[in-house]
């Protein structure tokens, strides 16, 4: 007979920053952080309490980054049965030893706990920094960052087997840096309505392949539609434009929010994007701006102080995905998990 995993097991073999704690022991550390502990303890204090409650559900946040952040309802054996598909997936085995370094207070956050939880990880818990392995000579089978913490430790990740990368697209900068490791390192894709990642691909290939237990489509826009029976009730719609390959990969192509229509020539600017990323060394994107004449003209916009740009660096677009103007922003505004407010830096031009 094959025992059902709930929410409210604790794997033998868990470890929080050496020590084996069950249940109990998990909501007196609790109490303990929200008493005496640091802002970012307080938020793993809150969630453990949450997490072993009567409730089947928990509420959270999503992160905004695309529209106004709402609140919504994930069902806790939904995130239990995401952590069994990443531990499917990324062959992760009772007793690896994992870092946990994001904000607890989002999903990504929370979900490194329920991992450990259910899969029985040995994991330790660190502040959320930009620079989290700072000092750390821990050999560790799986490690989950942002872009940032990843630039940062580049040299540091020697001591790491497994890696996976979310929260914001990698730059090519990051994603040659990472091809050079040792480290297996996987992008994720995924959101807070689908529990995190439901499909990963390894740097420097081009195609997601999907979890298991995902099935996708697409609609008449050709973005992405999520079916994941077991983490979601109901088919995701995403403003994601995908090219899907077979049944189960697909290539991310840009969002469909993002579109420009320029004297009706449709551009993605994530693709133009891709094929600036060599020649442009500091962070930037392309978005439309209004004009009289086109309705939207695509305008370049780089993060940093003014200075003289090469024409010949265009060479690699097309006729119409070249930027009618250029702008210098000296710092971008962005989300806690590293996401750039296009929208909000748009205005302030």
């Amino acid at each position: 007979m094959v025992k059902t995993i709930t929410y409210q097991n604790v794997h033998n073999l868990f470890k929080l920053n050496g020590y084996h704690l069950n249940r109990n022991d998990l909501c007196r550390v609790a109490y303990s952080f929200i008493k005496e502990g640091e802002e970012y303890e307080k938020a793993v204090g809150d969630f453990i309490l949450d997490w072993f409650d009567n409730k089947s559900y928990l509420e959270m946040n999503t992160s905004g980054t695309t529209g106004v952040p709402k609140l919504i309802r994930i069902e806790k054996q939904a995130m239990v049965n995401s952590a069994i598909a990443t531990g499917d997936f990324f062959d992760l085995q009772p007793g690896d030893k994992a870092l946990h370094c994001l904000p607890t207070k989002y999903i990504a956050g929370k979900m490194m706990f329920v991992r450990s939880f259910i899969l029985g990880l040995d994991i330790d818990f660190v502040a959320p920094s930009s620079n989290p392995l700072l000092n750390n000579e821990i050999k560790y089978d799986f490690v989950a960052m942002v872009p940032l913490q990843a630039q940062n430790s580049l040299t540091a990740l020697k001591n790491v087997k497994k890696m996976i990368v979310g929260g914001a697209k990698m730059n090519k900068t990051l994603e040659k840096g990472l091809s050079k490791l040792k480290t297996k390192v996987y992008e994720t894709y995924g959101m807070t309505e689908t529990i995190t990642h439901i499909a990963a691909k390894q740097v420097g290939e081009a195609a997601f392949s999907l979890l298991p237990n995902i099935k996708i489509t697409k609609d008449e826009r050709d973005c992405l539609v999520i079916d994941a029976s077991k983490i979601a009730g109901e088919s995701i719609v995403t403003n994601d434009l995908v090219e899907l390959i077979g049944d189960n990969q697909f290539v991310f192509l840009g969002r469909i929010d993002n579109v420009i229509n320029s004297g009706g020539i449709k551009l993605i600017p994530e693709i133009i994007e891709e094929k600036l990323a060599d020649k442009i060394h500091s962070r930037f994107f392309v978005t439309a701006k209004q004009d009289l004449v086109l309705g939207e003209k695509l305008v370049l916009i780089i993060e940093g102080e003014i200075q003289s740009i090469a024409e010949n660096i265009f060479d690699v677009l097309d006729k119409y995905e070249k930027p009618k103007e250029v702008f210098f922003v000296a710092k971008f505004a962005e989300t806690q998990n590293g996401k750039i407010k296009r929208k909000e830096i748009l205005e302030s031009i």
